[in-house]
Order: C-alpha cells, then structure tokens, then sequence
C-alpha cells in the first residue's frame, strides 16, 4: 500500500518526457491532451516549462503539467495538467444539452424533446487536462492528490486563469476506436472513424471539426439507439477522475463532447471544494513525525510557488495556522520554517457502495 506522505506533486520537467510518453500509450483513445508522440509531448513539456517561469503577464495561452512522482522509489506515476483559457486562438466548441417542447393544440398531445445544441459557451474558461494515473495506484489517495492539487495552483495564481473552469471526459468507445456518438454524428460529416479524428486533432482545438457540423440542432430521438445511449457517458477510465471532478462542485448535465459524446463538466473556482476550503499557513519550526498508519483525514499542502510548484498530502484537518510537516516533505516541497504554504481538508464523498 502506498504511503500518502511519500507522494509528491510538482511541475513537469523535460526529463519527465519518457515517463508521458509511458503514459501516453497507455491512456485511451479520446485523451488528446496526451498524444502518442514523442515530439508533440516533448513540445507540450517546453511550453509547459515556459508558462511556470514566465514572469511576463498570462496570455491565456499557457498550458502547465505536473507529474505525480512516488518518493520512496523515484517513479513518476501520473500526470495531470491545465490549459489557461479554453479555446484560446479559436472557439471551444461543444454540444449543449436541451429540451425543447413540441405541442398541438389541437390533438392535444405535449412531447419534450432532448435536442443537442453546437454552442462555444466555454471559450475562455480554464480548461483541467491530461490526467492520468498508474492503474497500481488508482486505490489509494494518490488521484486525490493529482487531480485537486491543480485547483491550489489556479487559486494561488487566480490573474493566469479565468474564474470559470470546466473540464473534459473521454465518452464510449471500444478497443479499436469504433465510437457509437462519432459515427452517428460526426462521421457523416468528417468522413473519417473516431481514432483518426481524435488524432488529427492532437489536443488542439476541434473548431475544424465543429465547422463541419451542422449548425441547427440535433434531435437526439433521431439518432442511433446506441448514440442516445452513449450521450453523457463515461469511457471506464473516465470514472475516477470524474468522480473527484464531480465531488468538488463540477456540474456534469450541460455540456457534452463534440467527438465521443463524452461529459464535459464545468464549474465557478471559487465555488469549487478545494479552493473554498483552502487557507493560508505557515511551515513550523518543528519537523512532524511520519504520520501512523491508517493517519487521517489528510489534507494538501502546496508551496504556493508558481516557477517550481509542489504540493504533498499530510494530515492537516482542521486546517490550523501552523502546520508540521516531516522533514521529508519540508525537503521535497523546498519549504523551510516560516514560509507560507496553502492547504486544504481532503474531505471524500462517502464511497456509493459503503
């Protein structure tokens, strides 16, 4: 079992390119933020390396990854990142879920109908990208970490992000790339299967794919079975990190992929869990013991530093003034006593099958 005190989150380096390529392979199709390219990841890891040490005003432009790195073996284990603003050089194109009504008078008869809607809604709003976790450590606290520790950084650094953010989630589609919403949809437009579009888009924005679409509405009871019952639904990797997106705050019902059909969640920061509970603290002087096992509730700390950015877990529920951390942690977060930290209670939704 993995010990929460030995993970570590910071910003991504060049030398973690071989660690995202691992990633890359394994993640599923529909994670374009991700791609399995060596020099596409290596590019996306310079930017990254740029936005966290830019000391000129944020563009919007920015992407920043961070890396998930196990202390107590070396090993990067995950990676999650965040775009500044959505559709930055271009509209962020996605499907909004309606109803619109349909009714005679005459016979009486009243229908309300699902209807898909192409809209940019979320042009501009910060975009929470890229995750992915080493499956081995899917059952433990580190997804927690990876995930909410990003939404510290959006709230040190509010002016580089909006104050609106949202996020993506891959939808259904099978081992070989057949998706059930892209070939009712998008495939009758585009001319191309599902794994080819994902990959000419490569992470950057689909408005080349949304000027194809048809601009009116789609009438949802018109498609496929299989694309109606795709519609709002999670691809299985999806379900753990969207499980922590909607136990923050994030509201699942509105928007949907323009490709897979997939959720896209979207929220206020500020009404966000993490970041309404995050306070201000000081580093004691003296360092903690390393927390008994089974220690609990944990919460995050993160150094509040934008260049070099780090965050840890460590029991700190209720979030006090002070806190001690183990002279590890301290190393690793390049943290000495009297230093501001941010830090917010972990508190986890109770699990559905308790």
């Amino acid at each position: 079992m993995t010990d929460p005190h030995h993970l570590l989150l910071r910003s991504a380096r060049p030398d973690d390119l071989d660690a995202l390529e691992r990633f890359a392979a394994a993640s599923a199709i529909g994670i374009t933020t991700l791609p399995a390219d060596r020099a596409r990841l290596a590019d996306r890891l310079a930017r990254s390396a740029q936005a966290f040490a830019s000391q000129d005003d944020s563009s919007g432009e920015e992407i920043y990854l961070f890396v998930l790195q196990d202390m107590a073996s070396g090993a990067v284990v995950g990676t999650s990142g965040i775009a500044a603003r959505a559709g930055f050089a271009d509209r962020f194109y996605t499907y909004r879920n309606e109803v619109v009504v349909h009714a005679s008078a005459a016979l009486g008869i009243s229908n309300r109908i699902h209807t898909l809607h192409l809209c940019h809604d979320l042009t501009g709003c910060t975009l929470l990208t890229s995750f992915y976790i080493d499956p081995a450590y899917e059952q433990t606290l580190a997804p927690q970490l990876l995930s909410r520790a990003r939404l510290l950084f959006i709230a040190e650094f509010a002016d580089r992000f909006s104050d609106r953010i949202a996020a993506e989630s891959p939808g259904l589609a099978d081992e070989h790339g057949r998706c059930p919403f892209w070939d009712a949809v998008g495939r009758r437009f585009f001319g191309m299967d599902y794994p080819a579009a994902e990959q000419l888009a490569g992470g950057r924005s689909k408005a080349f794919i949304a000027e194809l679409l048809p601009q009116s509405p789609i009438y949802v009871p018109l498609l496929p079975e299989a694309a109606q019952w795709a519609i709002g639904q999670l691809h299985p990797v999806a379900e753990l990190p969207f499980s922590i997106l909607q136990d923050e705050g994030f509201d699942a019902d509105t928007y949907v992929d323009i490709f897979d059909g997939g959720p896209t969640v979207e929220a206020r920061v500020a009404m966000l869990r993490t970041v309404a509970a995050a306070r201000r603290a000081t580093l004691a002087a003296q360092a903690a013991p390393p927390p008994a096992a089974g220690a609990s509730p944990w919460g995050l700390v993160a150094n509040g530093r934008r260049a070099d950015f780090r965050a840890v877990l460590a029991p700190t529920a209720p979030v006090r003034q002070q806190l001690a951390l183990t002279a590890d942690q301290q190393h690793w977060l390049q943290a000495s006593p009297g230093q501001a930290l941010r830090a917010a209670p972990l508190t986890l939704a109770p699990r559905s099958d308790a």
